[in-house]
């Protein structure tokens, strides 16, 4: 029989956009290079591009804000890698599916050689025990795991599935990248945005570097008509602001009380307003704000400004008294008080090197001169003994030791020069120079 040509696969028409398919899945990009804001990962030199440059593709772990293309990245990934996608997510599927998605990847290995790129989109909602389910197929190879997670993978997933992936953090979109996207979507609608340049920015700053959220706001702007151009107090009454992302009991909210807490530490008034503003839009308890500055009241400023602790009390009890939004006036007053207060850390620390030495020292004996002696039988054995009473002595101060016996005399508490410990240090050093003079 003469050679026949090898037969061509039959070439699938071109589809029509469904007009009902979001405007995003439409511009979902269709290679590596159109994905906007991640040059760290698929630039020239980013580890992405290198990782495929060496033919060799690692599980992943992708960290990132809602919106930034962590499942767009997935997918092309495995195109790229000639992977098959496999797609589950962890909100609708239990252990189960994961089986199902195991022994499919190692029936497709076994039967054609090729491997499965299986992507887990919100990984972290899986249990530790369902996550140790992964790590034989991750080792054996049967699977490229790429997990998504919008959460700290340092918290939110276990270490053994951690030590088997590489995480890579995927950047919100900047303003240039959202730019770019509303270009593709402009050429896409086929023509411009009823927006005035202000009004464009605007749009760009209330996606709040979500690009999926920004396309649907275009897309609710694409029936308006052309004329007049909207301004930004025009776009503000058509769209409504993507809520700022913050959730009271994960990643979001430890990273704003620490941004609060040492903008306060740096003495940055402006900067303290700020976080504190931010904790507020995305919901925050009050009370929990005023807690955590009572506390760096007493950890930061300290004995630098006394009256810091006093203001942070009254500060939370008329937040108490006052409720919201007017009680929260006195914790703003609160947090450019201690933004601009001497700070020390002098008593964090003098607390700390004693707790430190009280483990150390056991249970030694107070000085007996110190100690009280209400019977006839402590008196005899030398309770009290040589106590001298301050109140009677020069500048009411006698130097004695208050140190158990066996132990040498420690230096916790060291007072700073600025505010109020300054003249401490000064009174505290001239009494330690008259103990010294006694005891010599």
């Amino acid at each position: 029989m003469p050679d026949r040509p090898p037969m061509e696969a039959p070439r699938m028409p071109q589809r029509t956009p469904s007009v009902t398919q979001p405007l995003a899945d439409r511009l979902r990009p269709q290679t590596l290079e159109e994905v906007q804001g991640q040059e760290h990962l698929l630039g020239a030199e980013g580890s992405l591009t290198r990782m495929l440059e060496r033919g060799t593709l690692s599980s992943l772990i992708l960290w990132g804000s809602p919106g930034c293309g962590k499942t767009t990245v997935a997918r092309l990934l495995a195109g790229k890698a000639n992977l098959y996608f496999s797609q589950i997510s962890a909100v609708f599927s239990g252990v189960s599916d994961l089986r199902k998605a195991f022994d499919e990847a190692s029936r497709r290995q076994e039967a054609t050689g090729r491997g499965t790129l299986l992507f887990v989109d919100e990984i972290h909602r899986f249990n530790r025990a369902q996550q140790d389910g992964f790590l034989p197929y991750v080792e054996r190879g049967t699977v490229v795991l790429v997990g998504a997670t919008t959460e700290n993978p340092s918290f939110s997933l276990n270490s053994a599935l951690l030590s088997r992936c590489q995480v890579l953090i995927l950047n919100r979109l900047d303003d240039a990248s959202l730019e770019n996207l509303l270009e593709r979507a402009e050429a896409e609608i086929g023509h411009t945005l009823p927006l005035d340049d202000k009004a464009r920015a605007t749009l760009r700053m209330m996606a709040d570097g979500d690009g999926r959220y920004l396309l649907n706001m275009v897309e609710q702007l694409v029936p308006l008509p052309m004329e007049p151009l909207l301004t930004p107090s025009d776009l503000s009454k058509v769209l409504a602001r993507r809520a700022a992302l913050y959730d009271k009991d994960q990643d979001e909210h430890y990273n704003l009380i620490s941004a609060l807490h040492k903008s306060l530490r740096g003495s940055d008034p402006d900067a303290g307003l700020y976080w504190f503003a931010r904790m507020l839009e995305g919901g925050e308890d009050p009370r929990y704000i005023a807690r955590r500055l009572t506390r760096f009241a007493a950890e930061d400023v300290g004995q630098a400004d006394p009256t810091a602790l006093r203001l942070a009390i009254a500060a939370w009890q008329t937040y108490e008294r006052l409720g919201s939004p007017e009680g929260e006036l006195a914790l703003a007053q609160l947090v450019v008080h201690l933004a601009t207060a001497p700070k020390s850390n002098a008593v964090y620390a003098a607390y700390k090197a004693a707790r430190k030495l009280a483990r150390a020292t056991g249970s030694l004996m107070p000085p007996a001169h110190i100690l009280n002696a209400p019977t006839e039988l402590m008196q005899n054995i030398g309770y009290g003994r040589g106590y001298e009473y301050d109140h009677d002595q020069e500048d009411a101060f006698s130097g004695q030791n208050y140190f158990p016996d066996e132990m040498e005399r420690p230096v916790l508490y060291e007072p700073t020069e600025r505010g109020y410990e300054g003249r401490l240090r000064k009174t505290l050093d001239m009494r330690a120079s008259k103990r010294a003079s006694r005891q010599s």
